[in-house]
């Protein structure tokens, strides 16, 4: 990777703090209706933080650790619900989270 993209990346990861709060309030109903997709599952929400499109179905249920058949059930009910991107082969969710939104979730919810 040169130099000039690994800057753009780091210039990009800082724009996504600074606006975490505004995509938040945006994005509200459609993160509500994702943690009620996910529920409590750890190995669901594991998958759905690799789901930024560079990841193949079968790559995300190697590298989260689920089963196939459960992350082939999640992406229907992901799409079903909305929370996909449609014009994607990999999937995509149509929201940006941040990397520690369902423990920032879990933690609220005590």
């Amino acid at each position: 990777m040169d130099e000039q993209t690994e800057l753009l990346r780091e210039m990009r990861d800082l724009l996504r703090v600074i606006a975490e709060p505004a995509l938040a309030e945006r994005d509200k109903k459609l993160r509500a209706l994702l943690l009620e997709v996910v529920g409590k599952g750890k190995a669901k929400a594991k998958a759905i933080r690799l789901m930024d499109g560079s990841r193949t179905q079968a790559m995300v249920a190697k590298d989260s650790g689920i089963d196939h058949g459960l992350l082939s059930r999640l992406l229907k009910s992901l799409r079903s619900n909305g929370l996909l991107k449609a014009e994607s082969t990999n999937p995509t969710l149509v929201i940006a989270i941040p990397p520690n939104f369902f423990e920032a979730e879990e933690e609220k919810n005590g």
